[in-house]
């Protein structure tokens, strides 16, 4: 008997989820079992890639998670409300959940997967982090023996786009964003991409399977890409490094209660970093974990394709367990979510890096040696000091640190900027 789902959202992820399951030809052959019985939408008049009879489509997104005749609600609408609403709705129907919302997973996933937990139903959200590249499952499954310390991924393509399209053609931000826009790889407004925003939401998800805690998503330290220039893009490759917007999620694995560093930032990678070389909108994520030792996860980050196929294969899961057991009131551990501690996380000031800053100084004796005794009064070692050139009359310098912690730094950069010779420090970034 045919599995009846619920659509929630026929935007493009949900287009390209009702092609895959509207046409199951050379698929496995469970998606011939799946039958999609309702489709809710915002406005039901707009031109549509995939057409359903008239009864099929409504407005009504709230009777579509109360049907009685359907067993998995997928949601694909975006935004909280009333996404995180109808999710929580359907679990206490007893519905199935699949969605690829990671705003409403890194703010509300408690809520969600404590309901869900106690209702006996799945919530599962593949497409949430990484689009195609399956990520979720692997954290949960094939990774669940290791202890994982560390999550570093490069995973939102449209700042590894621009930043990709900076370094190749040595153009600034603001006209590589306009391109962006124009190809669409970009949205009209692009805050939650180039501030780093929508990083930091998957960046707590993973973080909080890869970790087996709970994450705060207002704990997740986060830096955009807009104040990155040509000039600093030239400058790291002139030093051996690429800048790339990195999310990070480190800390000592199996522990009852264990210290997290959560952050999003620009950062300088080294050329030979197997991150350094992910361009276009491409993302890849690199976990390590003890015994296993360092894996990447790599592909297509975004796109009606690459997010379907990760949203159809957890409806697929689903469908499986209820064909096999014929209901899922005892979850599977190993699909569910459950925390086992709440995560603390380091505040950013208590976090070790390297860094990379560049100072505008007159061209007066001794600012170098100046510069050397600001950042030894607060123990921040220099790995190296280079003067490039002059910027309108101005001479720059580029320093690159040692590890040293961010209360330091920020504290040698405040005695700095007190110093008469120098005028501007425009960048500040952190390096792998």
């Amino acid at each position: 008997m045919a599995v009846k789902i619920g659509l929630l959202g026929l935007g493009t992820v949900g287009t390209g989820t009702a092609q895959i399951l509207l046409d199951p030809s050379g698929r496995n052959p469970l998606l011939k079992e799946i039958t999609i019985d309702r489709v809710g939408v915002r406005s039901p008049d707009k031109p549509r890639l995939v057409q359903f009879p008239p009864e099929v489509i409504t407005t009504d997104l709230e009777a579509i998670v109360t049907d009685q005749d359907i067993v998995i609600v997928v949601e694909l609408l975006g935004g909280l409300e009333p996404a995180r609403s109808l999710i929580v709705q359907a679990i206490a129907q007893g519905k199935h959940v699949v969605t690829a919302n990671k705003a409403v997973i890194a703010r509300y996933g408690d809520e969600i997967y404590e309901a869900a937990n106690q209702a006996g139903v799945y919530v599962l959200l593949e497409a949430a982090v990484g689009g195609g590249i399956p990520i979720i499952k692997p954290l949960k499954q094939s990774l669940g023996a290791n202890r994982i310390t560390e999550i570093i991924g490069i995973i939102n393509g449209t700042t590894n786009y621009i930043l990709t399209e900076m370094t190749t053609a040595g153009a600034d931000f603001d006209d590589v964003l306009a391109d962006a826009q124009r190809l669409g790889y970009a949205e009209a407004d692009p805050t939650a991409d180039v501030d780093g925003l929508d990083a930091a939401d998957k960046i707590a998800i993973l973080a909080s399977l890869g970790f087996g805690g709970r994450v705060h998503r207002e704990d997740v330290y986060c830096e955009g890409i807009r104040q990155i220039s040509a000039a600093d893009i030239a400058y790291a490759d002139k030093l051996g490094f690429v800048i790339k917007l990195l999310a990070i999620a480190k800390g000592s694995a199996g522990q009852e209660s264990q210290t997290l560093q959560l952050r999003v930032h620009p950062t300088l990678v080294p050329k030979e970093h197997p991150l350094a070389n992910i361009n276009g909108v491409y993302n890849a994520i690199l976990v390590q974990g003890d015994p296993l030792g360092q894996v990447m996860f790599y592909g297509p980050g975004a796109g009606a394709g690459p997010t379907a196929s990760a949203v159809v294969s957890d409806v697929m899961n689903i469908v499986a367990i209820l064909q096999s057991s014929g209901q899922a009131q005892n979850l599977d551990p190993l699909l569910s979510c459950v925390h086992q501690h709440s995560c603390q996380i380091t505040p950013i000031e208590a976090v070790e890096s390297r860094f990379y800053a560049r100072f505008l100084c007159g061209d007066s004796p001794g600012v170098i040696g100046h510069l050397g005794t600001s950042f030894g009064n607060y123990q921040v070692s220099l790995e190296s000091v280079v003067q490039i050139g002059f910027q309108e009359e101005l001479a720059e310098i580029v320093v690159v640190t040692h590890h040293v912690r961010e209360q330091n730094f920020r504290a040698a950069l405040a005695e700095i900027r007190t110093l008469e010779a120098i005028k501007n420090i425009p960048s500040i970034l952190r390096v792998l």
